[in-house]
């Protein structure tokens, strides 16, 4: 093989190398956002089929909210990565949508097109600590680099199944997450068996966690649509924002992470292990 052909073969397996490694390359960017935000939603059997229209319904009208917007506006880069999960026991949970930019109202109306494609789920038990195990690996699949990254948990319920969710909390702070709750404290559902009383208490102390974190506790469903429209005002403006003032000054101030009432981590695991005739209804 002559010189000038051996030249030309390794020319074009450098070009093809070049070719290669820029694939790679635009294949692992990421786009900048805000916040990457997961909305984990508790759908289990404790929880009535109005209850979880309730629930859809209240995230749809807050993520169109004119303050939502607002605050996704007001970022640094102006726009938001968002998925929503559904979960109940250890090893159920649904994407019901997979990871969004939401800049404007359109992408927020496209989300929520999403969200009324088809109706809830529900399945047994309640595993917070497997919804934020779940959560936690969503952001290695985002495609996404927020300056700040948030599960956003809700629930009716002590965790049962899985691991202990304050353990669990910790583990995923640990990575720079933030957890924030939404305690459902309506004493609503099918069953109030497994109920504790100061779900708030419980959140505070065992779920939330992370720089910022706080949680929003709904005593009645009629609270619900506000207390997430909330919420993620606060998330997204964070405190330091003249929105997150605004929101202080017009409500009772949240409950943050570092307001550490006793609480007992394991109690919904011990009601489970306790609940002899009671019906296997979480």
């Amino acid at each position: 093989m002559s010189a000038s052909r051996r030249t030309g073969h390794w020319l074009s397996g450098a070009a093809a190398l070049a070719l290669l490694l820029g694939l790679t390359s635009r294949s692992t960017a990421v786009e900048s956002v805000d916040v990457e935000l997961v909305l984990a939603v508790d759908v289990s059997l404790s929880m009535s089929p109005a209850e979880l229209e309730i629930q859809r319904h209240g995230y749809a009208a807050a993520l169109t909210h004119d303050n939502v917007l607002k605050a996704i506006a007001d970022g640094v880069y102006g726009k938001i990565a968002v998925t929503y999960v559904e979960w109940a026991g250890t090893r159920w949970q649904r994407v019901v949508v997979p990871w969004t930019v939401i800049a404007n109202r359109a992408d927020a109306e496209r989300v929520v097109a999403q969200l009324n494609a088809r109706p809830p789920d529900s399945a047994r038990r309640t595993s917070i600590s497997g919804a934020l195990t779940f959560g936690s690996d969503l952001f290695a699949e985002s495609g996404f680099q927020g300056t700040k990254r948030v599960i956003d948990v809700s629930g009716d319920g002590p965790n049962n199944q899985g691991a202990p969710v304050d353990i669990t909390r910790d583990e995923v702070v640990k990575q720079g997450i933030t957890i924030n709750g939404l305690p459902l404290m309506t004493r609503g559902g099918f069953s109030g068996a497994f109920d504790v009383d100061n779900l708030d208490r419980y959140y505070s102390d065992c779920v939330i966690g992370g720089p910022g974190a706080f949680m929003i506790p709904v005593n009645d469903w009629t609270q619900f649509p506000e207390a997430i429209r909330r919420k993620l005002v606060l998330e997204l403006a964070g405190p330091a924002s003249p929105q997150w003032a605004a929101e202080e000054a017009a409500h009772p101030p949240v409950v943050l992470a570092d307001d550490r009432p006793a609480a007992d981590c394991l109690a919904g695991e011990k009601m489970w292990r306790n609940r002899g005739w009671m019906l296997d209804s979480r």
